[in-house]
């Protein structure tokens, strides 16, 4: 599938509460320019304020998942301020999946590579096909992959990490799996199907409690143990405090479907 010249870079849709995100730069296996950056950006923002939405979906057009920055336009730009506008734009994207009170889930295929290896490890799951493989190879043009390797060192041990961003080797999507970078491994065939489903399972919870979750998992992975400990314990009153949780232990002990006050 290709996109036609005068389709946007990026395409938006929803279903069942769910808004997928596609990546539609399929000839140059989707690599982000500054203005993708900036669309991605602002497409999570503003179905992460919509309330009708539970879930987003990433996914790409084409060959491939994600080839990382675009280096012809990063070669073209030729300025300290111009790569800096690059990075910034990279990083207040890898901020709006971190701070968006809805999971986001990467649909892979094919290659996710540098930027886009980046933007598989800063989603809070991930889907791959059997086929997919993934790569931090910017060391082996001079280029260290300093900025995806934030994401993916908070995704998987820092040694395999280390080996990633040192070598540039691809891995395929089992040996993913296994490190933690993703989730889950289905075939080609089913990709959209197993993530659809996958977001439609999460979707199905409370949109109250997944926000207060998501952001909890977060905060707590920077604090040391005990500090963590406090903070997590604090959350769970404030959890209990909520209408969903009545709801939801009520349910349980009447053997019933909860229903969510959302």
């Amino acid at each position: 599938m290709t996109s036609l010249a005068n389709e946007p870079e990026l395409l938006s849709r929803t279903e069942d509460g769910i808004a997928i995100l596609t990546l539609n730069r399929p000839e140059a296996r989707n690599a982000l320019s500054v203005s993708l950056l900036g669309a991605l950006r602002g497409e999570i923002e503003r179905w992460s304020a919509d309330p009708a939405i539970q879930v987003l979906i990433i996914a790409g057009n084409g060959p491939a998942f994600c080839a990382g920055h675009d280096l012809r336009e990063i070669r073209a730009l030729k300025s300290r301020e111009r790569y800096e506008e690059v990075f910034a734009r990279c990083s207040d994207l890898m901020r709006a999946i971190r701070r968006s009170p809805k999971p986001v889930i990467a649909q892979v295929h094919g290659i996710a590579t540098a930027a886009g290896c980046q933007l598989v490890a800063g989603c809070d799951l991930a889907v791959a096909e059997s086929g997919a493989r993934f790569a931090t190879p910017g060391v082996n043009i001079g280029l260290f992959c300093s900025t995806p390797a934030v994401s993916l060192s908070r995704a998987i041990a820092r040694k395999p990490a280390m080996e990633m961003l040192l070598t540039g080797d691809l891995i395929d999507a089992a040996e993913a799996r296994r490190l933690g970078l993703i989730n889950r491994v289905v075939p080609a065939a089913s990709l959209a199907a197993e993530t659809l489903a996958l977001a439609r399972q999460i979707a199905s919870k409370s949109s109250a409690v997944l926000a207060l979750g998501k952001e909890a998992f977060y905060r707590q992975a920077e604090l040391g143990f005990d500090e963590a400990l406090r903070y997590a314990s604090a959350v769970m009153v404030e959890n209990l405090m909520q209408a969903d949780a009545e709801e939801g232990i009520d349910a349980f002990l009447e053997k019933r479907k909860p229903h969510w006050h959302d």
